[in-house]
């Protein structure tokens, strides 16, 4: 029971246009000097340069702007909007919202880190290329298994890259066209599925059955001589963790297929848990969650790809090699899927996970797995048992969960009419970040899946929570209130089917344009 005071909030609002509505031609940041004079010699002429169908036939649509004004736009959105270091970030679970240290920060803005170039000789970046090697052997001994590649741009190409990788290796066995299958949970990120459906797979995916995750039995029925592999989440992203994995990998490994964990949620099995003794054959780690580097809404992100000995070869290229001496690139690999993404991947994000780790220790990590799994059991003890209408699905049968819960709203719509949707817009009235619901499809009615992760004390987590109670509560006794919410932000209800209405949508300017008729 907690007794904390509710914050007074209220976020800047601003009637700020689009900066291409801003553009006054002519204006400019700044002025660049013509020395295309004193290039030519060295570079030859631009006609030279780029092959006639690469030029443009018009100079690009940017809006023109001088500095002061540029600086006003983006502070302003900035100040519309809500983030880790502003507020406490419980609500969005599967995301793994922590502190990042500042002094890694510092790190990645130093110059000797941000002004390297991915073009430079191996000679002149070897302090880069031995963190990406030591962090590697770091990564293989947290995986337990023996190759790492940093290359896949975060959780989504590290799946697509471990599909990749079990594709060729199934065609250099001879049996890509017997090998046409890959099995997943409803439950485990919809990308598992995905992924592999891009690289030409066939994907069946396991519902929970009364216990919360799939059955073996329903595993035994589809598993043939077509699986490739089996793409699962443990725990699932209802935080429930399948006691029977070895059992499930051990079933589809006696039928030829290899295991493919998904363990970007790692938060709470560090120390506890390796892909290797859950018997996989690949996995991948989100480096922009659990390992400290920031999320940053969609970027930039980094996996790392983990494979057992025989899918060595695949990877993808460049690798880094030390031969004693000195640190190199290696881009021979005959076997290997090739390039996922260019260059090494994202430096930046393995410069902080790297920092993060070295700054830990093996205890401290086993600490950070220990600390998310009570911290998020003590907000789950909460929230069962103080805030109205909310329940966890599975409850009797899975009572105990990792670092995330998948909640529902259901009895609080049913009610009041009050939907998870609306406490999500009513939390920001109070200085919280919306929180995530789930992914598609919606097992759970009136979905809210919270992680609390290390980051967070007791405090913060009282905090949350005696706020979430105030909301539901408000929802029993005034759910207009709720309903009309927010009150003290710039976001607003927003009419679904116009948002899902692909003709409405404008990505980008010139779409923009030409649905308003300005094109």
């Amino acid at each position: 029971m907690s007794n904390t005071k509710l914050r007074q909030f209220h976020e800047a609002q601003w009637d700020e246009p689009l900066i291409f509505q801003q553009s006054v031609p002519g204006s400019r940041s700044m002025l660049i000097p013509d020395v295309s004079g004193q290039a030519a010699p060295v570079t030859g002429e631009l006609s030279g340069l780029l092959p006639q169908r690469l030029r443009r036939r018009e100079k690009p649509a940017l809006p023109e702007l001088a500095q002061p004004q540029v600086l006003r736009h983006y502070l302003r959105l900035s100040q519309e909007s809500i983030g880790q270091d502003i507020n406490i970030d419980i609500g969005l679970g599967t995301c793994t919202m922590k502190y990042s240290p500042k002094i890694n920060e510092q790190f990645v803005r130093s110059p000797k880190f941000a002004e390297l170039h991915p073009y430079q000789d191996d000679s002149t970046v070897q302090g880069m290329l031995k963190i990406l090697y030591d962090f590697e052997q770091i990564m293989k001994e947290i995986s337990g298994l023996d190759a790492v590649s940093f290359q896949p741009g975060g959780g989504g190409q590290g799946i697509f890259a471990n599909a990749a990788v079990l594709k060729k290796y199934f065609a250099d066995r001879g049996e890509g066209e017997q090998r046409t299958q890959i099995i997943t949970t409803i439950l485990s990120h919809p990308l598992n599925s995905a992924a592999p459906a891009t690289k030409g797979f066939e994907v069946i995916s396991l519902y929970p059955d009364e216990n919360g995750y799939p059955s073996l039995e329903n595993l035994k029925a589809v598993v043939s001589e077509k699986t490739a592999g089996i793409f699962i989440t443990n725990p699932e992203d209802t935080g429930v963790f399948n006691p029977l994995i070895r059992q499930f990998v051990d079933v589809v490994h006696e039928a030829g297929g290899l295991c493919v964990c998904d363990m970007a949620d790692y938060n709470g099995l560090f120390g506890l848990v390796r892909a290797k003794e859950l018997g996989a054959d690949m996995c991948h780690f989100n480096l922009h969650k659990a390992f400290s580097s920031p999320h940053a809404c969609m970027g930039p992100g980094c996996a790392a790809q983990c494979v057992s000995a025989g899918l060595e070869p695949y990877l993808p290229r460049p690798r880094v090699r030390f031969d004693g001496q000195r640190y190199y690139t290696d881009y021979d690999g005959p076997q290997s899927i090739g390039k996922i993404r260019q260059f090494q991947g994202t430096l930046s994000a393995v410069l902080r996970a790297y920092a993060w780790v070295m700054s830990l220790g093996r205890e401290g990590l086993e600490t950070v797995g220990e600390t998310a799994i009570l911290n998020n059991n003590y907000m789950m003890k909460r929230l069962l048992t103080e805030v109205k209408g909310i329940s966890m699905s599975w409850a009797e049968e899975a009572p105990h969960r990792l670092e995330q819960v998948r909640y529902s709203f259901e009895q609080l719509l049913k009610d009041t009419g009050v939907s998870a949707e609306d406490v999500n817009r009513h939390m920001v009235d109070y200085g919280f970040q919306r929180f995530f619901p789930s992914h598609h499809p919606l097992i759970v009615p009136e979905p809210y899946t919270p992680e609390p992760t290390e980051s967070y004390s007791k405090a913060d987590i009282d905090e949350y929570v005696d706020t979430l109670k105030h909301v539901c509560q408000e929802a029993y006794t005034d759910p207009e209130k709720v309903l009309n919410a927010p009150y003290n932000a710039p976001i607003s209800k927003l009419e679904s089917d116009h948002i899902q209405d692909y003709t409405q949508l404008a990505v980008t300017w010139r779409a923009y344009k030409r649905q308003h008729g300005d094109a």
